[in-house]
Protein backbone atom coordinates (compact mmCIF):
# COMPACT_ATOMS: atom_id res chain seq x y z
CA UNK A 1 0.00 0.00 0.00
CA UNK A 2 2.79 2.47 0.97
CA UNK A 3 4.55 1.62 -2.21
CA UNK A 4 1.44 2.21 -4.11
CA UNK A 5 1.16 5.76 -2.68
CA UNK A 6 4.70 6.75 -2.80
CA UNK A 7 4.55 6.07 -6.66
CA UNK A 8 0.92 8.13 -7.14
CA UNK A 9 2.83 10.93 -5.14
CA UNK A 10 5.92 10.38 -7.46
CA UNK A 11 3.66 10.55 -10.61
CA UNK A 12 1.41 13.62 -9.43
CA UNK A 13 5.52 15.23 -8.62
CA UNK A 14 5.92 14.39 -12.14
CA UNK A 15 2.83 15.83 -13.83
CA UNK A 16 3.18 18.94 -11.90
CA UNK A 17 6.32 19.75 -13.30
CA UNK A 18 5.04 20.05 -17.12
CA UNK A 19 2.27 22.26 -15.22
CA UNK A 20 0.74 23.90 -18.51
CA UNK A 21 1.20 27.94 -17.74
CA UNK A 22 -1.90 30.20 -17.74
CA UNK A 23 -3.55 31.55 -21.20
CA UNK A 24 -1.74 33.88 -22.78
CA UNK A 25 -3.64 37.48 -24.05
CA UNK A 26 -3.29 38.76 -27.13
CA UNK A 27 -2.28 42.46 -26.17
CA UNK A 28 -4.74 45.41 -28.51
CA UNK A 29 -2.81 48.57 -28.46
CA UNK A 30 -4.41 51.32 -27.31
CA UNK A 31 -7.00 52.93 -30.19
CA UNK A 32 -7.22 49.39 -31.91
CA UNK A 33 -10.20 47.51 -32.45
CA UNK A 34 -10.77 43.82 -30.67
CA UNK A 35 -8.75 41.29 -32.57
CA UNK A 36 -10.78 38.75 -34.51
CA UNK A 37 -9.22 35.96 -33.65
CA UNK A 38 -10.94 33.40 -31.51
CA UNK A 39 -9.02 30.62 -29.67
CA UNK A 40 -11.83 28.78 -27.83
CA UNK A 41 -10.30 25.51 -29.31
CA UNK A 42 -6.60 26.64 -29.44
CA UNK A 43 -5.65 28.41 -25.88
CA UNK A 44 -2.96 30.20 -26.20
CA UNK A 45 0.56 29.86 -23.55
CA UNK A 46 3.77 30.64 -23.75
CA UNK A 47 4.66 26.99 -24.15
CA UNK A 48 2.78 26.81 -27.21
CA UNK A 49 4.08 30.31 -28.80
CA UNK A 50 7.38 28.73 -28.34
CA UNK A 51 6.91 25.60 -30.19
CA UNK A 52 5.56 27.25 -32.56
CA UNK A 53 8.25 29.92 -33.54
CA UNK A 54 10.73 26.64 -33.19
CA UNK A 55 8.40 25.01 -35.77
CA UNK A 56 8.27 28.31 -38.06
CA UNK A 57 11.90 27.95 -38.39
CA UNK A 58 12.51 24.16 -38.75
CA UNK A 59 13.04 23.29 -42.72
CA UNK A 60 11.66 19.74 -41.63
CA UNK A 61 8.15 21.14 -42.39
CA UNK A 62 9.40 20.95 -45.93
CA UNK A 63 9.64 17.86 -48.08
CA UNK A 64 13.42 18.12 -48.75
CA UNK A 65 13.92 19.23 -45.12
CA UNK A 66 15.41 22.34 -46.91
CA UNK A 67 12.49 25.35 -46.82
CA UNK A 68 11.04 26.84 -43.41
CA UNK A 69 8.02 29.52 -43.00
CA UNK A 70 11.06 31.80 -42.34
CA UNK A 71 12.26 31.08 -45.75
CA UNK A 72 10.13 33.41 -47.65
CA UNK A 73 8.69 35.41 -44.54
CA UNK A 74 12.11 37.47 -43.07
CA UNK A 75 11.68 38.62 -40.00
CA UNK A 76 13.97 41.58 -40.95
CA UNK A 77 11.49 42.48 -43.27
CA UNK A 78 8.10 42.29 -41.06
CA UNK A 79 8.39 38.66 -42.20
CA UNK A 80 8.25 39.13 -45.98
CA UNK A 81 10.22 38.58 -48.76
CA UNK A 82 12.12 40.92 -50.20
CA UNK A 83 14.78 38.76 -52.97
CA UNK A 84 12.55 37.48 -55.40
CA UNK A 85 9.12 39.00 -56.75
CA UNK A 86 7.00 35.77 -56.92
CA UNK A 87 7.82 33.26 -53.82
CA UNK A 88 10.72 30.38 -54.17
CA UNK A 89 9.75 26.96 -52.55
CA UNK A 90 11.01 23.30 -52.71
CA UNK A 91 13.60 22.78 -55.83
CA UNK A 92 13.37 26.62 -56.81
CA UNK A 93 10.28 26.03 -57.79
CA UNK A 94 8.38 29.80 -58.66
CA UNK A 95 5.19 30.31 -56.90
CA UNK A 96 2.35 32.36 -58.34
CA UNK A 97 2.34 35.13 -56.19
CA UNK A 98 4.65 37.56 -53.73
CA UNK A 99 4.78 36.25 -50.18
CA UNK A 100 3.15 38.82 -47.73
CA UNK A 101 3.89 40.51 -44.90
CA UNK A 102 3.13 38.37 -41.53
CA UNK A 103 2.06 40.76 -38.74
CA UNK A 104 -1.10 42.34 -36.78
CA UNK A 105 -2.58 38.89 -38.14
CA UNK A 106 -5.28 38.16 -35.09
CA UNK A 107 -7.47 41.59 -36.84
CA UNK A 108 -7.55 39.76 -40.16
CA UNK A 109 -10.77 38.11 -41.65
CA UNK A 110 -8.74 36.10 -44.17
CA UNK A 111 -5.76 35.12 -45.35
CA UNK A 112 -3.58 35.21 -48.10
CA UNK A 113 -3.75 36.86 -51.31
CA UNK A 114 -7.20 35.78 -52.52
CA UNK A 115 -8.54 35.25 -48.80
CA UNK A 116 -8.29 31.49 -49.67
CA UNK A 117 -8.30 30.77 -45.66
CA UNK A 118 -10.53 31.85 -43.58
CA UNK A 119 -9.01 31.07 -40.01
CA UNK A 120 -5.28 31.22 -38.98
CA UNK A 121 -5.07 28.25 -37.16
CA UNK A 122 -5.71 26.47 -40.73
CA UNK A 123 -3.20 29.33 -42.75
CA UNK A 124 0.12 27.07 -42.25
CA UNK A 125 -1.36 24.31 -44.12
CA UNK A 126 -1.68 25.94 -47.63
CA UNK A 127 2.03 26.38 -47.60
CA UNK A 128 3.14 23.17 -46.33
CA UNK A 129 1.47 21.08 -48.69
CA UNK A 130 1.73 23.34 -51.70
CA UNK A 131 3.18 21.69 -54.59
CA UNK A 132 5.28 25.12 -55.12
CA UNK A 133 6.25 25.55 -51.87
CA UNK A 134 7.02 22.74 -49.14
CA UNK A 135 4.96 20.14 -50.93
CA UNK A 136 4.91 18.12 -47.89
CA UNK A 137 2.20 16.41 -45.87
CA UNK A 138 1.25 16.86 -42.13
CA UNK A 139 1.17 13.14 -41.60
CA UNK A 140 4.91 12.69 -42.72
CA UNK A 141 6.07 16.00 -40.18
CA UNK A 142 4.70 14.55 -37.50
CA UNK A 143 6.67 10.93 -38.29
CA UNK A 144 9.98 13.70 -38.58
CA UNK A 145 9.31 15.58 -35.36
CA UNK A 146 8.49 12.68 -32.81
CA UNK A 147 11.98 11.31 -33.61
CA UNK A 148 13.11 14.69 -32.06
CA UNK A 149 13.14 14.02 -28.40
CA UNK A 150 12.85 17.83 -27.80
CA UNK A 151 9.83 18.23 -29.59
CA UNK A 152 8.48 15.20 -27.36
CA UNK A 153 9.71 17.51 -24.17
CA UNK A 154 8.61 20.61 -25.64
CA UNK A 155 4.81 19.08 -26.30
CA UNK A 156 5.25 17.43 -22.67
CA UNK A 157 5.40 20.88 -21.14
CA UNK A 158 2.57 22.62 -23.51
CA UNK A 159 0.10 20.18 -23.60
CA UNK A 160 0.79 17.94 -20.48
CA UNK A 161 1.35 15.04 -23.05
CA UNK A 162 3.72 14.09 -25.54
CA UNK A 163 1.62 13.35 -28.22
CA UNK A 164 2.79 15.39 -31.77
CA UNK A 165 -0.08 15.88 -34.15
CA UNK A 166 -0.97 17.85 -37.15
CA UNK A 167 -3.46 19.51 -35.54
CA UNK A 168 -1.05 21.01 -32.75
CA UNK A 169 1.57 21.71 -34.73
CA UNK A 170 -0.91 24.12 -36.98
CA UNK A 171 -2.33 25.66 -33.89
CA UNK A 172 1.31 25.91 -32.32
CA UNK A 173 2.39 28.40 -35.32
CA UNK A 174 -0.82 29.89 -35.51
CA UNK A 175 0.31 30.58 -31.61
CA UNK A 176 3.67 32.24 -32.54
CA UNK A 177 2.37 34.47 -35.59
CA UNK A 178 -0.48 35.73 -33.45
CA UNK A 179 2.58 37.43 -31.29
CA UNK A 180 3.70 39.18 -34.37
CA UNK A 181 2.17 42.67 -34.05
CA UNK A 182 3.42 45.79 -34.98
CA UNK A 183 2.37 49.01 -33.20
CA UNK A 184 5.11 51.15 -32.80
CA UNK A 185 6.30 52.83 -35.39
CA UNK A 186 6.39 57.06 -35.42
CA UNK A 187 3.23 57.30 -36.13
CA UNK A 188 2.05 55.66 -33.09
CA UNK A 189 4.46 57.50 -31.11
CA UNK A 190 2.37 60.77 -32.47
CA UNK A 191 -0.99 58.99 -31.96
CA UNK A 192 -0.10 58.89 -28.30
CA UNK A 193 1.65 62.28 -28.08
CA UNK A 194 5.27 61.08 -27.87
CA UNK A 195 6.34 62.69 -31.11
CA UNK A 196 5.14 64.83 -33.48
CA UNK A 197 5.49 64.55 -37.35
CA UNK A 198 7.41 67.08 -39.40
CA UNK A 199 5.92 69.59 -41.75
CA UNK A 200 6.51 67.29 -44.69
CA UNK A 201 5.54 64.39 -42.78
CA UNK A 202 2.01 65.88 -41.77
CA UNK A 203 1.55 67.10 -45.14
CA UNK A 204 1.41 63.38 -46.33
CA UNK A 205 -0.76 62.51 -43.88
CA UNK A 206 -2.97 64.78 -45.14
CA UNK A 207 -2.35 63.29 -48.84
CA UNK A 208 -2.80 59.70 -47.23
CA UNK A 209 -6.37 60.52 -45.48
CA UNK A 210 -7.78 61.82 -48.76
CA UNK A 211 -6.75 59.50 -51.27
CA UNK A 212 -6.03 56.19 -49.24
CA UNK A 213 -7.39 55.88 -46.52
CA UNK A 214 -10.64 54.94 -47.99
CA UNK A 215 -8.82 51.39 -48.38
CA UNK A 216 -5.80 51.19 -45.95
CA UNK A 217 -7.63 52.59 -42.87
CA UNK A 218 -5.93 53.59 -39.70
CA UNK A 219 -5.50 52.11 -37.68
CA UNK A 220 -4.41 48.88 -39.13
CA UNK A 221 -3.66 50.53 -42.84
CA UNK A 222 -6.09 48.26 -44.32
CA UNK A 223 -9.58 47.28 -44.57
CA UNK A 224 -8.91 43.26 -45.49
CA UNK A 225 -11.15 43.69 -48.05
CA UNK A 226 -10.58 42.53 -51.88
CA UNK A 227 -9.78 45.23 -54.33
CA UNK A 228 -9.32 45.48 -58.37
CA UNK A 229 -6.50 48.06 -58.72
CA UNK A 230 -5.87 48.37 -62.06
CA UNK A 231 -3.31 46.14 -62.56
CA UNK A 232 -2.93 44.78 -65.81
CA UNK A 233 -3.11 41.14 -65.26
CA UNK A 234 0.72 39.21 -65.66
CA UNK A 235 -0.08 36.89 -69.23
CA UNK A 236 2.00 34.49 -68.09
CA UNK A 237 0.33 33.98 -64.12
CA UNK A 238 -3.11 34.66 -65.46
CA UNK A 239 -3.69 35.03 -61.59
CA UNK A 240 -7.52 35.72 -61.25
CA UNK A 241 -7.44 36.28 -57.96
CA UNK A 242 -10.51 36.36 -55.37
CA UNK A 243 -12.24 34.67 -58.59
CA UNK A 244 -10.75 31.79 -57.92
CA UNK A 245 -12.06 31.50 -54.76
CA UNK A 246 -15.82 32.23 -54.98
CA UNK A 247 -16.02 31.51 -58.63
CA UNK A 248 -17.68 34.75 -58.93
CA UNK A 249 -17.10 36.55 -62.37
CA UNK A 250 -17.09 40.02 -60.85
CA UNK A 251 -14.13 38.82 -58.13
CA UNK A 252 -12.14 38.43 -61.04
CA UNK A 253 -8.68 40.13 -60.14
CA UNK A 254 -9.48 41.31 -56.99
CA UNK A 255 -6.74 40.96 -54.16
CA UNK A 256 -6.90 41.63 -50.33
CA UNK A 257 -5.65 45.44 -49.41
CA UNK A 258 -2.48 44.68 -47.85
CA UNK A 259 -1.22 46.95 -44.50
CA UNK A 260 1.10 49.74 -45.15
CA UNK A 261 2.51 49.26 -42.27
CA UNK A 262 6.45 48.25 -42.37
CA UNK A 263 6.11 49.08 -46.33
CA UNK A 264 9.88 50.17 -46.22
CA UNK A 265 10.81 46.43 -45.49
CA UNK A 266 8.53 44.81 -47.43
CA UNK A 267 9.00 45.43 -51.26
CA UNK A 268 8.42 44.48 -53.73
CA UNK A 269 5.09 45.25 -53.96
CA UNK A 270 1.60 44.07 -55.19
CA UNK A 271 0.43 40.63 -55.45
CA UNK A 272 3.44 39.11 -58.14
CA UNK A 273 5.68 41.73 -56.32
CA UNK A 274 6.03 43.64 -60.23
CA UNK A 275 6.52 47.07 -58.27
CA UNK A 276 10.21 47.59 -56.44
CA UNK A 277 9.82 51.15 -54.71
CA UNK A 278 6.95 52.72 -53.00
CA UNK A 279 7.25 55.48 -56.08
CA UNK A 280 6.65 52.99 -58.60
CA UNK A 281 2.93 52.11 -56.72
CA UNK A 282 2.31 56.09 -56.55
CA UNK A 283 3.21 56.07 -60.41
CA UNK A 284 0.97 53.41 -60.79
CA UNK A 285 -2.13 55.32 -59.33
CA UNK A 286 -1.42 58.45 -60.50
CA UNK A 287 -1.55 57.13 -64.12
CA UNK A 288 -4.48 54.60 -63.42
CA UNK A 289 -7.08 54.31 -66.49
CA UNK A 290 -9.88 55.21 -64.91
CA UNK A 291 -12.54 53.43 -67.26
CA UNK A 292 -11.10 50.51 -66.39
CA UNK A 293 -14.49 48.07 -66.26
CA UNK A 294 -13.97 46.27 -63.20
CA UNK A 295 -11.75 48.87 -61.61
CA UNK A 296 -12.53 49.12 -58.08
CA UNK A 297 -15.08 52.53 -57.04
CA UNK A 298 -12.46 54.31 -54.35
CA UNK A 299 -10.10 54.53 -57.39
CA UNK A 300 -12.39 56.24 -59.83
CA UNK A 301 -11.54 59.56 -58.72
CA UNK A 302 -8.10 61.31 -60.22
CA UNK A 303 -5.69 61.06 -58.72
CA UNK A 304 -3.27 64.41 -59.05
CA UNK A 305 0.09 64.25 -57.09
CA UNK A 306 2.94 66.42 -58.20
CA UNK A 307 6.47 65.35 -57.84
CA UNK A 308 6.31 66.86 -54.05
CA UNK A 309 3.02 65.73 -53.37
CA UNK A 310 4.71 62.12 -54.15
CA UNK A 311 7.63 62.83 -51.95
CA UNK A 312 5.13 64.14 -49.13
CA UNK A 313 3.28 61.17 -49.26
CA UNK A 314 6.11 58.57 -49.02
CA UNK A 315 7.30 60.84 -46.15
CA UNK A 316 4.70 60.22 -44.69
CA UNK A 317 4.57 56.11 -45.44
CA UNK A 318 8.22 55.87 -43.80
CA UNK A 319 6.54 56.96 -40.65
CA UNK A 320 4.32 53.49 -40.69
CA UNK A 321 7.86 51.51 -40.12
CA UNK A 322 8.24 49.75 -36.71
CA UNK A 323 12.10 49.00 -36.20
CA UNK A 324 11.16 47.88 -32.89
CA UNK A 325 9.12 45.06 -35.02
CA UNK A 326 11.36 44.24 -37.08
CA UNK A 327 14.16 43.52 -34.91
CA UNK A 328 12.40 42.14 -32.24
CA UNK A 329 14.76 38.87 -31.04
CA UNK A 330 11.52 37.45 -29.78
CA UNK A 331 10.30 36.48 -33.06
CA UNK A 332 13.90 35.47 -34.41
CA UNK A 333 15.98 32.41 -35.06
CA UNK A 334 15.92 30.37 -31.54
CA UNK A 335 18.58 30.60 -29.80
CA UNK A 336 18.16 26.36 -28.85
CA UNK A 337 17.34 25.79 -32.88
CA UNK A 338 20.62 24.29 -33.71
CA UNK A 339 20.52 22.06 -30.84
CA UNK A 340 17.51 20.39 -31.59
CA UNK A 341 18.45 19.13 -34.68
CA UNK A 342 21.80 17.87 -33.34
CA UNK A 343 19.97 16.19 -30.26
CA UNK A 344 17.36 13.94 -32.16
Amino acid sequence: MMKTLLALLLLIIVMLSFTIKGPFTIPVPEGWPKPLYRSKDNTLTEERIEIGRILFYDNRLSQNNMISCASCHSSYNAFAHTDHALSHGIHDAIGNRNAPALFNLAWQPSFMWDGAIHHLDAQALSPITHPKEMNETLEHIVIKLRQDKNYRIKFMNAYGDSMITGERILKCIAQFTLTLISSDAKYDQVKKGIQQFTPQEQRGYRLYKTHCASCHTEPLFSSYTFKNNGLQPDPILDDLGRFLITKDPADSFLFKVPSLRNLEYTYPYMHDGRFKRIRDVLDHYTGLNRDLPHLSKELKPPLNLSPDQKVELISFLLTLSDKKFVFNTDYTYPKEFPYFYMNK
